[in-house]
């Protein structure tokens, strides 16, 4: 990522920061809006998951400039999501519902750029989890 779209997901950011519980329970509406199905994987209290989701999205987004740094946290977490049940399909939809939020919360911030970046940041974190997730995994022969 260029130091000028890690500027502007971390001004951004800033700014959802004073709204993250709202912006939490934005985010989880329209996720299970967008896949009823991904709602039996949260078990527990939802605004103490979406405390968890907004300190994990705040450690990823203040370490954009040292990104190595947290790539084993991100990595455990790929692996820990499969653990949890969690569909490679879902990280499409949580990307959306991370944008739509991310679109809400902040209006008319949210410019074409702004957009294009947190897209980049989330492609970026999402493809690191999906890599562990899959780490050893064999692959499959239907060669008889």
């Amino acid at each position: 990522m260029t130091p000028e779209k890690i500027a502007l997901v971390q001004s951004s950011w800033e700014k959802v920061k004073p709204i993250s519980e709202q912006a939490a329970e934005l985010f989880y509406g329209r996720l299970f809006e967008l896949d009823p199905s991904l709602k039996v994987l949260f078990k527990g209290d939802m605004k103490e998951q979406g405390k968890k989701l907004m300190a994990t999205l705040n450690l990823a987004v203040v370490s954009l400039t040292k990104l190595e740094d947290i790539l084993p946290a991100v990595k455990d977490l790929g692996r820990r999501h499969v653990q949890y049940g969690v569909p490679d399909e879902s990280y499409r939809t949580v990307g959306e519902a991370l944008l739509w939020t991310l679109g809400k919360g902040l209006g008319d911030d949210f410019t074409p750029e702004v957009e294009a970046a947190w897209t980049e940041t989330y492609v970026t974190l999402s493809t690191v989890m999906l890599e562990a997730a899959h780490e050893g995994d064999q692959p499959v022969s239907v060669a008889g």
